[in-house]
């Protein structure tokens, strides 16, 4: 049985450093978490690119997924985890750098130290194997 992701089961907002032609329709961040084989955000050129999320409520997360369309992927991508907010808007309490394969099937990532009382999360995708710097992402999944 397949964990279930809790950008499936909680509220969040989200948002993106680009969107292709910003064209939201056919290629915005909400093809991201939709569940659909056949939707994916599409960055535009330039790197870095990023997937922020702000979670309504705290959260806890141990690992995450992404399935990338090959030729458009992340080979160095890190995540930044902010835990509950203070007086000065949050830091970031935690930083994991990640490899991703050169692929178009979904990819694990364990955080070393699963992190609790959650409540950002930003992938930030340092380089592209594409040559333009654009990252095309089928699939984003968070688990705690």
């Amino acid at each position: 049985m397949d964990k279930q992701s809790i950008l499936s089961s909680e509220n969040f907002k989200c948002s993106v450093s680009s969107v292709l032609n910003k064209d939201t329709k056919q290629h915005g961040k909400q093809f991201l978490y939709d569940g659909q084989d056949d939707t994916a955000w599409s960055s535009n050129e330039g790197s870095p690119q990023y997937i922020s999320i702000e979670f309504e409520n705290l959260q806890s997360i141990s690992s995450f997924s992404l399935q990338f369309q090959g030729g458009f992927a992340s080979k160095e991508g890190r995540i930044e985890i902010q835990r509950e907010e203070n007086e000065t808007g949050g830091s970031t309490a935690y930083e994991q750098t990640f490899y991703a394969d050169d692929v178009n099937s979904v990819q694990c990532f364990k955080l070393e130290e699963p992190q609790t009382r959650v409540r950002r999360v930003k992938f930030v995708f340092n380089t592209s194997t594409d040559f333009f710097g654009r990252i095309i992402v089928y699939s984003l999944k968070i688990f705690n």
